[in-house]
């Protein structure tokens, strides 16, 4: 986490995603589906290369540079944000403790999160 400390990153390096993409990797024994918007970091050549290496497993889909339609986390932060209406947070870790609870339900929920892949017309199919 960033705390705005002289010389500290402010956010994941390329190898930082990398390192995330492979652990997933691992944890789930699976091939992955990334799908990055344009952030900066997610163009860095170092990332693409790293996604060539590892076309076996890891297939990479880069979003348009503006497309919440097509991002099915966009329904997940709806309803995240629906359930979440008229609460007041006192600080900063209560506001924490009821993001996490609430995407904690939508997680054990898996028609929902169905629902907002189907949203967005796209669809998975299997290599």
């Amino acid at each position: 986490m960033h705390r705005r400390r002289k010389g500290e990153p402010k956010g994941f390096t390329w190898s930082d995603y990398r390192d995330l993409i492979i652990a997933a990797h691992h944890n789930l024994s699976a091939p992955l589906v990334w799908c990055w918007d344009n952030l900066n970091i997610h163009l860095a050549p170092e990332l693409a290369d790293f996604a060539a290496e590892n076309k076996a497993w890891l297939r990479v889909y880069r979003l348009p540079a503006y497309a919440p339609d097509l991002n099915p986390v966009e329904g997940i932060w709806s309803l995240t944000k629906r359930s979440m209406a008229n609460f007041a947070a006192a600080d900063q870790a209560s506001l924490v403790r009821i993001i996490k609870r609430k995407l904690k339900k939508i997680q054990y929920r898996p028609h929902l999160i169905n629902g907002c892949l189907a949203a967005t017309g796209l669809k998975i199919d299997p290599w």
